[in-house]
């Protein structure tokens, strides 16, 4: 079932719309303003619902803290692009540099920044579809792009974000979702406790700028969660290892392999709530981000606060800086081939 209401309004007088998509137990808000997932919101252990996820009671506190992009659909290349530069087709492009000396989820006003028009659909219905135009050289990316983002939340809790898009010309295309995720409760104190299993057996390490090296390595100690940990050993007890000290924590994109097949990428889980959390998704990456750069003090929906590390992202991606090492999967959209990447979060009670 889908319910909509009038979440707020822009400066110039446009309407964001609140997009709540319901099952029998549990539900998910959708905001028309960079595809924003506002609220995920499943029982726990003993039955109570949670609200997991990352989010605001205006479009102010969105736009004030635009650049966490909480909830926010990133593109049209998320993560990093090393100084902004990236050849095709034998031409160079310079985009912004708006993290340092680098390029950061598609600029200065990414997909994050946009309202997105939704399509007609029955209230019945478990599925929100909205659709973006991209044009040629916004952000100094070639190409038009027409994007189409479909969230569905199932009756099995599953909340699924299925992306497509297609170019009329080549372009750099690698979409993700950065939501951010505490499965105690949005606001409920720090992460630290949180056990997460990822699995990878390799990553990309990382300069201090938080660049790609250009090297797949095996994953360290400190960075593997193949056999599962809390979040916060890594964070606490490794705080010395070269990527850790980067990332200022977790800022790590994990190798998954098999582009283009569906695979468990991630399980969460959380020490208090019993809230059990899988990704599973078509990319071929994964990046575990622990709120390294979250402010303290941040006002949250329904009067809670958010604070350094009280929460973190699992966003599914190509890899960093990939469109610059031809020798990784590509995140390189050919003109009129259509692209369709899944993303999936499933919530149980653990």
């Amino acid at each position: 079932m889908i319910k909509e209401r009038l979440f707020d309004r822009l400066d110039d007088g446009r309407e964001v719309i609140c997009y709540r998509i319901e099952n029998s137990t549990s539900y998910v808000e959708i905001l028309n303003y960079g595809g924003i997932i506002r609220a995920i919101v499943v029982p726990d252990k003993d039955g109570k619902l949670t609200d997991v996820t990352v989010g605001m009671d205006s479009i102010q506190g969105y736009i004030d803290y635009h650049g966490s992009y909480f909830g926010a659909l990133v593109g049209r290349c998320a993560n990093r692009i090393g100084a902004g530069k990236f050849t095709l087709n034998g031409k160079e492009y310079q985009v912004a540099l708006n993290d340092g000396a680098n390029h950061l989820h598609g600029g200065i006003k990414g997909y994050e920044s946009y309202i997105w028009e939704v399509d007609a659909y029955s209230e019945d219905s478990d599925t929100i579809v909205l659709h973006h135009f991209d044009p040629d050289m916004r952000e100094n990316y070639p190409g038009n792009v027409k994007i189409t983002v479909t969230y569905s939340f199932t009756e099995k809790n599953e909340l699924i974000i299925d992306y497509k898009a297609i170019s009329d010309a080549d372009t750099v295309f690698n979409p993700t979702n950065h939501a951010y995720f505490n499965l105690n409760g949005a606001g409920s104190g720090d992460i630290y406790g949180h056990y997460l299993e990822i699995n990878a057996d390799y990553f990309t390490p990382v300069n201090s700028a938080c660049l790609p090296t250009g090297e797949i390595k095996p994953v360290t100690p400190a960075i593997s969660f193949k056999t599962g940990k809390k979040i916060g050993d890594g964070l606490i007890g490794c705080a010395e290892d070269p990527d850790i000290i980067a990332g200022g924590g977790y800022d790590c994109n994990y190798v998954l392999g098999d582009n283009g097949k569906l695979k468990k990428a991630a399980t969460a889980i959380g020490d208090i709530s019993g809230i059990k959390m899988e990704v599973y998704t078509t990319q071929p990456g994964v990046q575990l981000y622990s709120g390294n750069f979250m402010a303290n003090n941040i006002p949250g929906k329904d009067g809670k606060t958010y604070n350094y590390r009280t929460a973190f992202c699992l966003e599914t991606q190509f890899a960093p800086d990939s469109i610059n090492h031809p020798e990784w999967d590509s995140p390189i959209l050919r003109a009129n081939e259509p692209c369709h990447y899944i993303t999936k979060y499933v919530f149980n009670r653990y």
